[in-house]
């Protein structure tokens, strides 16, 4: 390029530079370009490292040249534009400057810049070039969807163009006009200085201000300038479709009527401003593209804003419901397809429910299933009776999840034992310890989680455990699936890295694992999986402390030839990893497949640009009590109207596999990525039906999807401007200025009059609405969650014909001024830890709707953690409290705990029998009552002090039914008068 830079006669030589001061420079710069290159060159290649070992090299192959080319493209296309522009100017400056104050004060800057010219071109030319090429990079999800755009299927209202357009071509368009004319913008600015400079324009100057190759150059940009301005005209046209407005987002009546013609006029007159630009090359006056400039300017103000201003002033104002109308219809029928909604059956409902003991039988068999357990208060309790140690924990918020167990579906609050270095003893948290010792979790915790132990049909008092780690009555779990893999290296909690392997075969085991439920000792293992990347040779360990910063990669005896690390393990990272177009869902919750503890996620496709559907935060959508990071990430914003659950992911637990399954098999979206990732995404036809039963329908869809439809589930565009059926979802009882967060239940769909109600039980996730502002409910809506079923997705509402069904607020209220709740509650009120209420749920049964609420509650004098100690139930106007379901039942009916046990109602339960009849005299009776009832006190004495609250409370409450019936049968024989006498002799004391 430096021929270009021909010296000018009349400059002075160059001052000659010191080479003390060269070698200083050109040493730092040295220093720094190693720093950063060695830093770069150690993350791209463990990255490498990384995916080939998940098996996902090609995603990595993918990513890095697409993003490589389109940094080179943009980079190049700014920096030789640039470039040129700047040597065009300087090569035909020109050669005679008058004299005048202004060139004498510029003589100093040409003399500085003379000398270096040509490294001060390059220079900016590459500064420029990396910024752009940075900002082109960064395109990549745009410039591979546009590469590999699919058809929608359907078209819009107003283009008559495929949805496909908006989502995949017009995002990419939009940014290749933004940047030509950023890039003409600073070629301008660069041509111009650089004129300037060198004498090429000369603002002080009465007359020839611009020499003639000035005015050329600059005349071409400015022309190209607003050229491609038409071009972005014409694009912002298409931009309405998307437009965020007052009322709705999409095209309005100003949009079509005022916005929309005033675009194709400056389209218009940019395009005759370009030409205007371009004759200038030739007429040598900037009279005409001024005006037409002018024009342009005062065309935008007038037609782009005050126009539009006036037609929504005058024209859709007075009467807005009408002129609206047409695009609301519009907005309402591609809102409903964008969020999937367009299949939601709604069936009237009528909550006509009455109190009567006869419905004991069939209402106990109906909530024999409700989920008692609190996945969000039980926690405390999960990790003191099951931790096993200090350093294990389990997720803030467990999973519920369903499994068959002994020939029947039960639904399980469950979480996995993760390690927790945090509890570790400050003193023992070095290096080897927390990077080479604890480096794993062990097992999966488990409850029932509607309150009944394995048998289904006894309830107990407080959790009854399915899975855990104290003893052989808590491995139902392991039973019924036939065991797993239990070591947990890659989990939610799990560390941030782990070195694994042995030196040798018969090298001794240093991993730190939990010991067995009848163990003292901790026992040790090591890492046999494939999860991890291979750092047994000395470079790929320099590597590695390059990117942790962590010199013990080259000097702990622990890395040895045969050394793996374990590192992005959390599941939701590792598939945004290998899946990075993705929406990862933050709930990854755990089952058992196939001998092995999986992570299952929900990946979403989404967007922002699907025409005429309404725009909405996804942090708002599914903001509710138990939400705590959307972690949207493949926006700008998180503002979405598109959003299907495109992929079902796993992750193994031990060796941190991941698989990627199609779900939604008509999503253009994924379609377009598994052509841009080929052979990443299984088909679903490879999803095995182990791994289907735990499959379910994820919870941040169903929250945006009930979102949008308590406004969309009216399709009438008058009612909806209107908004006198709006519906919202109720804030949670519980946590104030939080909505209440939908609840996986079994829900019966069963016709009232079918005979078996058990049998079309559906496993579904649930919520409520009511009306906008308002506390009674307006209706009740279930998703199918059970992925095995072919109405798998289908979304029920049932509206309530009653307008004054009370809502969860009400329900909440009621239960809270309840003279028996208070009654109850009262012991546990006075202390330092007040009742803690779970979660209120609303379940449809035969007549109407029952509301069911558990109460936990701590006494400090005896654990820390909370204990399940009553069941609120509402139905038909009356409360029931008990501790356990059926009791708080029957006492809001009124009738006997035998009369709405599961099973009865006229019939014995299936798999039961009836108990035996009394045999003996009535002294013996009472003499074999009061040897059962101190058995059982002697089995909670030993209970209590294993710490095992639990079987405490239950052995506590058979011990006094014991007593109390010895009592009646004491009173009956003596007719009441020494009943009690005889009673406190022979009763004996807890």
């Amino acid at each position: 390029m430096s021929e270009l830079f021909d010296d000018d006669p009349r400059d002075p030589a160059p001052p000659p530079a010191s080479r003390r001061s060269r070698a200083l420079v050109i040493t730092g710069v040295v220093l720094i370009v190693c720093f950063f290159g060695l830093t770069t060159f150690a993350a791209i290649y463990t990255d490498r490292l990384w995916y080939r070992s998940a098996g996902y090299g090609s995603v990595f192959t993918t990513l890095f040249w697409t993003r490589a080319g389109l940094f080179v493209a943009f980079g190049a296309f700014m920096g030789i534009v640039v470039a040129v522009n700047v040597v065009l100017a300087f090569r035909f400056r020109p050669l005679f400057r008058p004299s005048s104050p202004e060139q004498g004060g510029l003589d100093r800057y040409r003399d500085a810049v003379t000398p270096i010219r040509t490294w001060i071109v390059v220079g900016v030319a590459l500064l420029l070039g990396l910024f752009a090429g940075t900002s082109g990079a960064g395109e990549w999800r745009n410039f591979m969807l546009w590469r590999n755009s699919q058809d929608f299927g359907s078209k819009d209202a107003y283009f008559d163009r495929d949805i496909g357009f908006y989502v995949f071509d017009l995002p990419f368009l939009h940014y290749l006009v933004d940047f030509t004319m950023a890039t003409i913008v600073i070629a301008l600015l660069a041509a111009a200085v650089t004129h300037y400079l060198y004498g090429g324009v000369r603002l002080q100057a009465s007359r020839d201000r611009l020499s003639g190759a000035a005015q050329v150059q600059l005349s071409v940009l400015l022309g190209l300038f607003v050229l491609v301005k038409a071009g972005d005209y014409y694009l912002d046209r298409f931009d309405l479709v998307n437009q965020s407005g007052r009322l709705i987002t999409g095209m309005t009546y100003a949009d079509e009527n005022a916005i929309l013609p005033a675009k194709t006029i400056l389209m218009g007159i940019a395009v005759i401003c370009a030409i205007l630009f371009f004759l200038n090359v030739w007429r040598r006056t900037w009279t005409l593209p001024s005006v037409g400039l002018a024009l342009l300017a005062l065309s935008a103000v007038l037609l782009g804003m005050i126009w539009p201003g006036i037609v929504q002033q005058f024209q859709v104002k007075p009467s807005e419901a009408d002129k609206e109308a047409k695009y609301i219809a519009a907005n309402i029928e591609a809102t409903r397809a964008a969020y999937d909604l367009t299949d939601v059956e709604s069936e009237p409902y009528t909550s006509n429910a009455a109190a009567d003991p006869k419905q004991g039988g069939p209402l106990g068999q109906q909530t024999s299933s409700v989920p008692l357990v609190d996945p969000k208060l039980v926690r405390a309790t999960f990790q003191q009776n099951q931790q096993g140690r200090n350093y294990y924990s389990v997720a803030d918020v467990l999973d519920v999840d369903r499994y068959e167990m002994n020939g029947s579906e039960r639904a399980l609050v469950l979480g996995v034992r993760e390690l927790n270095q945090d509890g570790i003893n400050p003193s023992d948290q070095n290096w080897s310890n927390l990077h080479t010792v604890y480096t794993h979790g062990n097992g999966v915790i488990a409850a029932y989680a509607n309150q009944r132990g394995a048998d289904d049909n006894s309830p107990g008092t407080d959790i009854q455990w399915a899975e855990g780690n104290q003893g052989a009555d808590q491995d139902a779990l392991t039973q019924a699936t036939g065991g797993y893999e239990s070591r947990i290296y890659f989990g939610e909690d799990s560390p941030d890295y782990s070195v694994v392997g042995k030196a040798k075969a018969d090298s001794g085991d240093v991993e730190l694992t939990l010991a067995g439920p009848n163990e003292d000792e901790d026992d040790t293992t090591t890492y046999d999986g494939q999860g991890g990347v291979d750092i047994g040779s000395t470079f790929n360990q320099l590597m590695y402390a390059v990117k942790f910063g962590e010199p013990n990669f080259l000097l702990s005896g622990r890395v040895h030839g045969n050394s793996q690390v374990l590192y992005n393990r959390t599941p939701r990272e590792r598939v945004e990893k290998v899946a990075p177009w993705l929406t990862v869902d933050e709930d990854a919750y755990p089952a058992i497949v196939d001998g092995k503890v999986v992570w299952i996620l929900d990946g979403y496709t989404t967007t922002d640009r699907y025409a005429s559907a309404e725009r909405e935060s996804f942090e708002e959508m599914t903001d509710d009590s138990l939400q705590e990071d959307t972690g949207l990430a493949t926006l700008p914003t998180d503002e979405i109207n598109y959003m299907r659950n495109a992929v079902k992911a796993t992750v193994d637990a031990y060796d941190g596999t991941v698989t990627l399954y199609e779900w939604d098999e008509e999503d253009p979206i994924l379609k377009a990525w598994m052509s841009a990732f080929p052979d990443t995404v299984m088909e679903k036809s490879q999803i095995s039906d182990e791994l289907l039963e735990h499959l379910r329908y994820p919870e941040d869809l169903f929250k945006v999807q009930r979102y949008q439809y308590a406004r969309y589930h009216i399709t009438d565009a008058d009612d909806w401007y209107q908004g006198n059926d709006r519906w919202e979802v109720p804030e949670d009882p519980d946590s104030t200025r939080n909505l209440q967060p939908p609840y996986r239940l079994f829900v019966d769909e069963t016709p009232a009059d079918a005979a078996d109600a058990a049998a079309q039980e559906t496993w579904s996730l649930t919520s409520t609405f009511v009306p906008y502002r308002k506390e009674n409910l307006a209706s009740f809506v279930s998703v199918n969650s059970d992925a095995t079923s072919e109405d798998y997705g289908k979304i029920t509402v049932r509206e309530l014909t009653d307008q004054n069904t009370q809502g969860p607020g009400l329900i909440a209220n009621e239960f809270s001024n309840d003279e028996n709740v208070r009654d109850a509650l009262l012991p546990y009120t006075s202390g330092d830890s007040p009742p803690r209420f779970g979660n209120l749920l609303t379940l449809p049964v035969d007549q109407g709707l029952i509301y069911v609420q558990p109460v936990y509650a701590v006494r400090s004098s005896t654990s820390g953690y909370p204990i399940l100690r009553f069941v609120l139930v509402s139905y038909g106007g009356e409360v029931g409290v008990g501790t356990t379901m059926t009791r708080a039942l029957a006492d809001a009916l009124g009738a006997s705990e035998s009369d709405v046990a599961p099973g009865d109602g006229g019939e014995t339960p299936p798999d039961t029998e009836e108990p035996p009849a009394p045999t003996g005299s009535v002294e013996e009776q009472i003499r074999d009552l009061l040897t059962e009832a101190q058995e059982a006190f002697d089995a909670a004495d030993a209970a209590l002090r294993a710490g095992d609250l639990g079987t405490y409370e239950e052995e506590t409450t058979k011990a006094q039914e014991a007593v109390n019936q010895a009592v009646e049968l004491a009173d009956e024989r003596d007719g009441g008068a020494a009943g009690d006498d005889a009673t406190a002799e022979e009763t004996p004391a807890e």
